[in-house]
């Protein structure tokens, strides 16, 4: 997971300061300060008591009202750029505090320039997290990095020249994306006050740029990417093992700022080959999937047909994924060890409860999604051939998180 924040790090000045140099950009920079409280809900039985949790951020990006480029016309003059920010959940001495980064993007919303909804994705650093002796009640993080999500709709009340103030209700998440169990994580709920504070006059310039007509158009794409995630199999098997994949998708890009595809990918999971290569209890002779050393490799394996959605910000991409799994049988072993009693043991006895395969687990064992932050090497404004991208993602079984994944592909594109 701390590959996570040396990746959203190393992407900061290009996420500010990434687009070509142009007149729109000498106006365009915010600043913006925001105190938020709230309510987090506690993330198992005996969790610590906590007050109020309390924020602050301090958000740098920049206004693309008068930015010409195709996608920021087309999105309305959006806002993008990083938070820092620090947060006290209520309880110093067992939940501590948590120092995030988080590239953000803010839309306008409801047809309105005093409402904006801002979804940011990124990592927290916490100094407190689970210890079986010294902090045994917060189950909530186990690692010392996880990552971060919020998503709020700010209402400005106020407008001037220079300044906005604007409410701000929204979501938070922290969780370490089951890289090392447990992974409850964090969930809040809070209301904030901020103040975006601009370098010039926040309004549209009437000019020729901001005046730009763009037509409808379409380009079809294809893409080849590798992944390679880490994840956890369970308390006995907590430790971090690969997760890879392969993947080819087709589809179809409109207006140069949003696209749609289908594809197939697969997924070999070292843990679940490792739990058969070496004989452990589920899969001894006589237990439930004894079978599955006749053919480990399909056993570990993964695959999915998908659809998938992205929002172009130019070098940026904003990725969203939801899959049918045609295979994946490990996901058995899986679900017997993670949700009967709690901690399984390595040797698991005879008469241990083990997961049910019930509803809940029909739709995990189905539905894959996936979500993240892609980053192109040549703009996507450009309309680029042949591009190269880099991305970091979570992925979940339906709502459950399954592994921390980093990724490298290949698109090219055609038909303009």
């Amino acid at each position: 997971m701390k590959k996570i924040i040396y990746f959203l790090i190393g992407l900061l000045p290009v996420i500010i300061f990434s687009q070509d140099n142009s007149d729109w950009k000498k106006g365009s920079f915010t600043i913006t300060p925001e105190i938020l409280v709230g309510y987090t809900a506690p993330s198992n039985i005996y969790f610590p008591e906590m007050g109020l949790q309390k924020q602050f951020i301090l958000s740098l990006g920049r206004n693309h009202n008068n930015n010409p480029q195709e996608w920021a016309q087309r999105y309305d003059g959006p806002e993008t750029g990083v938070s820092f920010g620090i947060s006290d959940f209520g309880n110093l001495d067992s939940l501590g505090i948590a120092i995030t980064v988080m590239p953000y993007v803010g839309f306008k919303s409801f047809g309105s320039n005093r409402f904006t909804t801002n979804i940011g994705l990124g990592a927290s650093y916490f100094n407190k997290k689970y210890d079986p002796i010294t902090n045994p009640n917060n189950r909530a993080v186990t690692t010392d990095v996880t990552w971060a999500f919020r998503a709020y709709l700010h209402y400005n009340f106020l407008k001037t020249k220079r300044i906005d103030l604007r409410l701000g209700l929204g979501y938070s998440h922290h969780s370490n994306g089951h890289t090392k169990l447990d992974n409850q994580g964090y969930n809040s709920f809070l209301l904030g006050l901020s103040a975006a504070i601009h370098a010039a006059e926040n309004e549209p310039i009437e000019n020729e740029s901001s005046a730009l007509q763009f037509k409808k158009s379409a380009y079809h794409y294809w893409s080849l990417r590798y992944g390679q995630g880490l994840n956890a199999l369970g308390y006995a098997f907590n430790k971090n093992k690969p997760v890879y994949t392969v993947e080819f998708e087709y589809g179809k890009v409109y207006n140069n700022n949003f696209k749609i595809g289908v594809g197939v990918f697969y997924r070999l999971y070292q843990h679940y080959y490792d739990y058969i290569q070496q004989n452990e209890s589920l899969v001894q002779d006589g237990r439930e999937f004894a079978s599955f050393k006749e053919n480990p490799f399909y056993n570990a394996s993964n695959l999915a047909v998908y659809v998938n959605g992205e929002f172009f910000l130019n070098h940026f991409g904003i990725d969203l994924k939801l899959g049918y799994n045609i295979f994946k049988p490990g996901y058995k072993i899986d679900r017997r060890i993670n949700a009967g009693w709690f901690q399984t043991p390595q040797e698991i006895p005879e008469n241990w409860v083990l997961g049910k395969f019930n509803s809940k687990y029909k739709f995990k064992q189905a539905i894959n999604i996936r979500m993240g932050l892609r980053y192109y090497l040549i703009g996507t404004s450009e309309k680029p051939k042949q591009n190269i991208f880099i991305g970091a993602h979570l992925n979940a079984n339906m709502g459950q998180a399954d592994f921390t994944e980093f990724s490298i592909g290949y698109v090219q594109s055609f038909g303009f």
